[in-house]
């Protein structure tokens, strides 16, 4: 009863993550950049305040994921295949943790403060490494569906 319920509340995390992370790359900024087309700095001004905040409730996130994928093997005991799949999914999200962390603390930072000719290039980096997040996150999704499916 305690797997499933970490494996639901696991799963649940990573698809909260990566659906937040898809919504806003595929929905929000190209509707933001549209809508402010003709104001760049009414742009970064509405994607600062969008931005806002947000970087306890993913710490949280990110924390409940690493705690739930760190306690299944723990009451699995799992075949050589599982620990493997286990592994591998731990080191995706510890890499994308490490992306956003980056982005978090060093990134974002800079492209608040940025000058208007600068902005576009940090655009385009923070852009990369949202992309970077989604295929590791997306990449871990597979991977734990994979282990679940395993018998």
């Amino acid at each position: 009863m305690l797997w499933t319920v970490v494996w639901v509340v696991h799963l649940g995390l990573l698809a909260a993550w990566l659906g937040s992370m898809l919504y806003s790359l595929v929905i929000v900024q190209p509707r933001a950049h549209r809508f402010f087309a003709a104001d760049d700095d009414r742009l970064e001004e509405f994607l600062t305040v969008l931005g806002s905040g947000n970087r306890r409730p993913v710490l949280a996130l990110l924390a409940g994921l690493l705690v739930s994928a760190a306690s299944l093997p723990a009451i699995d005991s799992p075949s050589t295949s599982r620990a493997i799949l286990y592994a591998l999914e731990g080191g995706l999200l510890l890499a994308a943790s490490a992306v956003f962390a980056r982005v978090s603390w060093r990134l974002w930072p800079r492209r608040v403060f940025a000058l208007p000719e600068e902005r576009p290039l940090h655009r385009l980096v923070l852009r990369h490494h949202a992309l970077t997040m989604v295929g590791l996150a997306g990449t871990a999704f597979v991977v734990a569906v994979t282990t679940l499916t395993l018998t």
